[in-house]
C-alpha cells in the first residue's frame, strides 16, 4: 500500500479557491489529480472533501476513489466527468446552488447541460434510494451460504453490489459484475 501511494502524484491545497485556480489552469489538459486532503484534527489548514466536491463541480470534474495515507490525510482522486457518468441527487442539488451563485464554470454547465439533454439529470440516483436488484435477492436466495454471508453486509457493501448493476451500461457488463458479486460474497468476502 505504502509504495501504491508513493508512485501516485498529489497536490495539497490550503484553500478551496487555490484548488479552483488549478482547475481553472488544468481541467482542459489534465486527466487526474489526487488531492491530499489534511483531516480536521492534524490542524494543518487544506481544502475539505466538500471543497474537493464542490470546486470539481464547477469545472465538469468528478470526485472518485478515496485512498488513506495516515491518520492525518487521505487522498481523494478527482477526473474529469464522462460523457456517461451518472449523477448523484446530491451533486445535482449541489449544481443548481452553484448555478444559482453564479459559480459554474463553462465546462461544468457544458457537463450539466449534456446530462440534461440526454436524461442523467433526471435519473441522478439518491444513495440511500438505491437497493440491490430483485434479481440479484433472487440468485443469492438460491444460494444458502452467499445469502448468509449477504445478511451480514453493512449498506456500504450493499450500495457497492446496488451501485455496480445499476449503472452498467451494456447487460454484459452487468452479467459480468453480477457473476463477480455472488463469487465474491461465496468466498466470504465483501465486494469492491
Amino acid at each position: 500500500m505504502a509504495h501504491e501511494l508513493a508512485a501516485l502524484k498529489f497536490e495539497s491545497f490550503a484553500t478551496a479557491a487555490d484548488l479552483g485556480q488549478w482547475l481553472k489552469d488544468n481541467h482542459a489538459s489534465a486527466n487526474e489529480l489526487w488531492v491530499k486532503i489534511y483531516k480536521k484534527k492534524s490542524a494543518i489548514q487544506s481544502v475539505s472533501w466538500d471543497d474537493v466536491v464542490i470546486e470539481s463541480l464547477c469545472w465538469g470534474w468528478i470526485d472518485g476513489i478515496k485512498k488513506s495515507i495516515d491518520d492525518q490525510a487521505y487522498l481523494q482522486r478527482i477526473t474529469p466527468r464522462k460523457s456517461t457518468s451518472l449523477w448523484s441527487k446530491r451533486n445535482t442539488q449541489h449544481v443548481e446552488r452553484l448555478i444559482t451563485a453564479g459559480r459554474m464554470q463553462e465546462p461544468g454547465l457544458v457537463q450539466v447541460n449534456a446530462a440534461k439533454a440526454d436524461g442523467r439529470w433526471e435519473k441522478a440516483y439518491a444513495v440511500s434510494e438505491l437497493e440491490v436488484p430483485e434479481d440479484f435477492i433472487a440468485a443469492i436466495n438460491n444460494l444458502p451460504e452467499v445469502k448468509a454471508f449477504y445478511a451480514t453486509l453493512n449498506k456500504s457493501s450493499r450500495y457497492v453490489i446496488a451501485y455496480g448493476l445499476t449503472s452498467a451500461k451494456k447487460p454484459e457488463t452487468r452479467q459480468r459484475r453480477f457473476n463477480k458479486y455472488i463469487d465474491t460474497l461465496a468466498q466470504g468476502e465483501k465486494p469492491k
